[in-house]
């Protein structure tokens, strides 16, 4: 009994680890994208972990949301934050660099 407790703890712990890994490579792949598209410079190639909670999904079940924070700067000698909220692998909330020009409405 006390094996199959064990096991389900560390399968649950794994599935964990293994949605917020996946959450961190969306992060990472979305602050890329917005700092390639506005044309600055992303700083140390990676993101941060700032905040989990819980929600409640249109489900009616609790998923994580998850904050991230990156860095990018937009002459190459200064700093500035970046922020964004990922609720499972949809993008809620975004703060960081803006496109230089406005694209097309369509």
């Amino acid at each position: 009994m006390t094996l199959l407790i064990l096991m389900i703890v560390a399968a649950m712990a794994f599935a964990f680890w293994s949605a917020s890994r996946a959450a961190a490579e969306r992060a990472e792949a979305v602050g890329r994208d917005a700092c390639r598209a506005a044309g600055v410079q992303w700083l140390d190639q990676s993101v941060h972990a700032i905040g989990i909670r819980l929600y409640r999904q249109e489900s009616g079940w609790l998923g994580f949301e998850r904050t991230f924070r990156f860095d990018y700067s937009i002459n190459g000698e200064d700093r500035h934050v970046g922020k964004l909220v990922l609720r499972g692998e949809r993008l809620v909330a975004f703060t960081g660099p803006v496109t230089r020009e406005p694209s097309a409405l369509h």
